[in-house]
């Protein structure tokens, strides 16, 4: 392959200071003046010049007064060192941040256009200037590199290079980048729509003709595709990413960049790259102080400028800002299908209880997820169905034995002692504060859209919109299973009367839903049936 310079990330992540970039000749840059800028607060637009040192806090000694609660009466100093400025928090309550991380004991570089916040207040770096320091080789020629591995050595050290040092009309741009990045973090719950819009975002801040995103099924990998922007290039859209290079850039724990792959044998003879016209790489690792994620890649065609360094430094920045939430939502996910699975457990203990009710639950949750799906519900709403629908009949724990397994119809005393299991587990899951947003599909699955339902009678939108649907869904099932006095109706049977009692017993846009869906019901009847089947054949075997 063609020329590698090896950067390895530091192991220590979690507590490696940043390190400061060397000029070319391997001799430390001293920097000769710097320039900060309020901008928010009383300070928005005052200036502070310093060649030496800028100290920071409330007394009215210091360079830098920020008559603020939250700042401390001594917060952070500004100093020149003879690797260039860095800022060092003497022990403030609030804390330092520059581009919104909070940093650790130490001093940390601090570079044109960063952000450093004291508390809540906010100052820009506007300049550095250091009449020593050479050109730093932004722009990556063709004819001089074909691969080089530049990315920032440590999680921490992405940060120090979210913008351009020279006066770089892209600086707004980027931190617009950095600012979205953020809010997506906050308000997207879903992993897939969190991966595809910080995707979304790179691609366009980066100018590139198409972006990927892969992720690691383990810590050693392998790589799968998570997420793909490739416009409407149909014929971008044919690869999706270098297999080759994104592996080289999770196993090795290093960010390339690949100026041009013509002058590279290695690369212009993969099918990835001849098949997706790239013509310049970016391979950005994506990765938090506890573990390596996977890879952002971004790539160019042949008619468009090759990735630059600043484009490497920027797509870092952005790489480190994204991960902690990319880590965040996979661990969330994770959390629920491990919650769903404990809940699905607790049904069927339910179950083995009520011995005529076989898979009664997992059918009816099924069912609830497709029809919400049909309805276009929130991801929230989802969660609330996938979470709620196993344990609407959890409060079957609190039913007698003798009526629960009666093998012929209740009386009129027996049924509405049966009708308390609504009752019964909405008291239960009052228990656990975490469930209250699922306690209506508990209490209401009974409920009649024209009021005629228990426990409560409500009717129309009174009733919960959830509990409206689970109430088609268990309605439905329990029409189609077989009881030991009675029958099970055949599928179409029970559409029928779901169409029947449309606008009496059911919500009419839950039952137009369930009908609209009839040919996924069905299948989703006849795979449960299978898996039944087989596990009763397996247990036949094990006997």
């Amino acid at each position: 392959m063609g020329a590698i310079l090896p950067l390895e990330l530091d192991n220590n992540l979690a507590t490696a200071p940043l390190s400061v970039t060397e000029a070319s000749e391997g001799e430390a840059l001293v920097n000769r003046r710097i320039r900060l800028r309020g901008i928010n607060a009383d300070v928005e637009g005052k200036t502070w010049d310093a060649e030496h040192i800028l100290r920071v806090g409330r007394l009215a000694t210091l360079e830098i007064v920020l008559d603020d609660p939250s700042v401390s009466r001594r917060h952070a100093e500004i100093l020149a060192t003879e690797k260039g400025w860095s800022v060092r928090d003497v022990g403030s309550t609030n804390g330092t941040h520059i581009n919104g991380t909070r940093l650790s004991p130490g001093e940390w570089p601090v570079r044109a256009h960063d952000i450093v916040r004291f508390g809540s207040v906010n100052v820009v770096v506007e300049s550095i200037q250091d009449p020593d320091a050479e050109g730093d080789g932004t722009v990556c020629p063709i004819e001089n590199m074909h691969v080089a591995a530049i990315g920032s050595q440590s999680w921490e050290e992405a940060f120090s290079f979210p913008f351009s040092q020279d006066e770089n009309p892209r600086a707004g741009e980027q931190l617009q980048s950095l600012l979205r990045a953020g809010y997506h973090l906050v308000h997207l719950e879903n992993e897939e729509d969190l991966l595809h819009t910080i995707l979304r975002d790179a691609v366009a801040t980066l100018k590139a003709q198409r972006g990927a995103i892969v992720l690691a099924d383990g810590p050693e990998g392998p790589l799968r595709l998570r997420a793909l922007d490739a416009g409407n290039n149909m014929i971008a859209a044919r690869t999706a990413f270098s297999q080759s290079l994104a592996q080289r850039c999770f196993s090795q724990g290093q960010s390339i960049l690949c100026c041009s792959v013509e002058e590279d044998p290695e690369l212009l003879g993969a099918r990835s790259i001849a098949e997706g016209t790239m013509a310049s790489v970016l391979c950005v690792l994506l990765r938090t102080p506890r573990k390596r994620l996977g890879v952002l890649h971004l790539d160019r065609g042949p008619i468009g400028e090759p990735f630059t360094k600043d484009d490497m430094n920027l797509a870092d920045a952005l790489a480190a800002h994204v991960s902690a939430g990319i880590e965040s939502a996979q661990l969330l996910r994770k959390h629920r299908e491990l919650f769903y699975a404990t809940v699905t457990m607790l049904a069927q203990l339910v179950e083995m209880k009520d011995k005529y009710t076989g898979n009664h639950t997992m059918r009816v949750t099924e069912y609830s997820f497709l029809l919400a799906q049909q309805l276009e519900l929130s991801p929230k709403d989802l969660h609330r169905i996938r979470s709620g629908t196993p344990l609407h009949d959890i409060g079957k724990i609190g039913i007698p034995d003798a009526i629960l397994n009666k093998p012929g119809k209740l009386t009129r005393e027996e049924f509405e002692t049966m009708k308390e299991h609504t009752t019964k587990g909405s008291k239960f899951l009052e228990q656990v504060p975490d469930l209250a947003d699922v306690i209506p599909i508990v209490r209401s699955h009974h409920e009649r859209w024209d009021g005629g339902g228990y426990p409560d009678g409500t009717a129309g939108e009174k009733t919960d919109r959830l509990a409206r649907i689970v109430a088609v869904a268990d309605a439905f099932d329990a029409m189609t299973s077989d009881r030991p006095y009675r029958n099970g109706m055949t599928p179409e049977i029970a559409f029928a009367e779901v169409e029947k009692m449309r606008g009496k017993q059911f919500d009419p846009v839950a039952a137009d839903g369930f009908l609209a869906i009839k040919q996924r019901i069905i299948q989703e009847m006849q795979s449960q049936s299978t898996n039944i089947n087989m596990q009763q054949f397996g247990m036949l075997r094990l006997a």
